[in-house]
C-alpha cells in the first residue's frame, strides 16, 4: 500500500511538472511548512529574473523524499530539515552539497484561545479533547513536536489526544477549522493572516532538536540554469528578509553565511 502511494504521488508529480514546465523553468519540491512564504520568494526571484519561472510542488518533506529517490522531476528541493536532502546527496551523487538556507520554529496554537494560556500542563485539561501535530514520521515538525511533549513529560498522556496530519501544514488546517482544540506546528503557518486572531506560544527550543532546514539542487536539476539561480536567490539578503518576517530563523541566525557575506 505504501509503494502504491508513492508511485501514484511519482505518477502525479510527473504529469503536473511536466504539464506546466518549460525551457527557462525550474520546479521546486517543498516542504509544506513553506506556504506561503516561499510563493513570496519565488514572486520576488521572477520579477528580478525575468523570463525565469517557478513552479512549487508542495508536500511532507519524507513524502517528497521518497519520491525524488523515486525518480520524480525535480529539479531543487527545500525540506523541513537537514537529514533528508543528506539521504538524496548520499543516493544520488550528482545532487549538490546540502545547504542550510533557514531554520524553523515550533509554537503551540488554538483557535479558539491563547495558546500562552493553555500551556504544557493545560493540553492534560477535558477541555482539550484533540491535539494535531504532524505524522513523525514523514515530517520534521511533527518529529520535534513529539520530542517537546516527550521533554515536558506528557507524551504518554496525550497518547489518545493526538490526531496527525500528513504534514505540518494539514496540521494547521485541522487547527483553523476546529478539528483540532490545539496544534503544535511551524510559526511560519502560525504567521498567516488566517490564523492570527490568536495569538501563539512559542516552544523553547531546547525542548527539542533543532529545525535546520536544508536544500539541494537534485541531479536532475544539474542542467537547469534556472534551478542553480533560484538556488542561490534563496542565500541572497532578499530572500533571507522574507523568511525571517515569516517566522523562520535566517541562515545568517544559525551561523550559516551567505554568499554575500562569504565575498566580503
Amino acid at each position: 500500500m505504501c509503494q502504491l502511494r508513492t508511485l501514484i504521488g511519482i505518477l502525479l508529480a510527473q504529469v503536473f511538472c511536466f504539464s506546466f514546465a518549460s525551457a527557462g523553468d525550474a520546479t521546486v519540491a517543498a516542504a509544506s511548512s513553506l506556504r506561503p512564504t516561499l510563493d513570496r520568494l519565488v514572486e520576488a526571484f521572477e520579477q528580478s529574473h525575468p523570463g525565469d519561472h517557478v513552479i512549487l510542488v508542495y508536500g511532507s518533506s519524507g513524502r517528497l523524499t521518497t519520491q525524488i529517490l523515486h525518480g520524480a522531476p525535480f529539479d531543487v528541493f527545500m525540506a523541513a530539515n537537514t537529514e533528508f536532502p543528506e539521504q538524496i546527496a548520499e543516493s544520488q551523487p550528482e545532487t549538490s552539497v546540502p545547504r542550510l538556507y533557514a531554520a524553523g520554529q515550533l509554537v503551540m496554537w488554538s483557535a479558539s484561545r491563547d495558546a500562552r494560556e493553555i500551556g504544557w500542563q493545560g493540553l492534560l485539561k477535558p477541555e482539550v479533547r484533540r491535539i494535531a501535530i504532524a505524522q513523525p514520521d514523514v515530517a520534521p515538525y511533527g518529529q520535534r513536536a513529539r520530542e517537546a511533549l516527550i521533554h515536558y513529560g506528557i507524551w504518554d498522556q496525550v497518547q489518545d489526544k493526538l490526531v496527525y496530519g500528513e504534514s505540518v501544514s494539514q496540521t494547521a488546517r485541522m487547527a483553523l477549522s476546529g478539528a483540532a482544540d490545539v496544534a503544535l506546528l511551524a510559526a511560519s503557518l502560525a504567521n498567516q493572516e488566517a490564523m492570527q486572531q490568536q495569538p501563539y506560544m512559542r516552544v523553547d527550543a531546547t525542548s527539542h532538536l533543532p529545525l535546520n532546514q536544508s536544500m539541494v539542487v537534485t541531479a536532475r536539476g544539474q542542467s537547469n540554469p534556472v534551478a542553480a539561480a533560484f538556488s542561490q536567490f534563496v542565500m541572497s539578503s532578499q530572500a533571507q528578509s522574507i523568511l525571517s518576517s515569516a517566522g523562520f530563523l535566517s541562515a545568517r541566525q544559525v551561523g550559516q553565511q551567505t554568499p554575500a557575506e562569504l565575498a566580503e
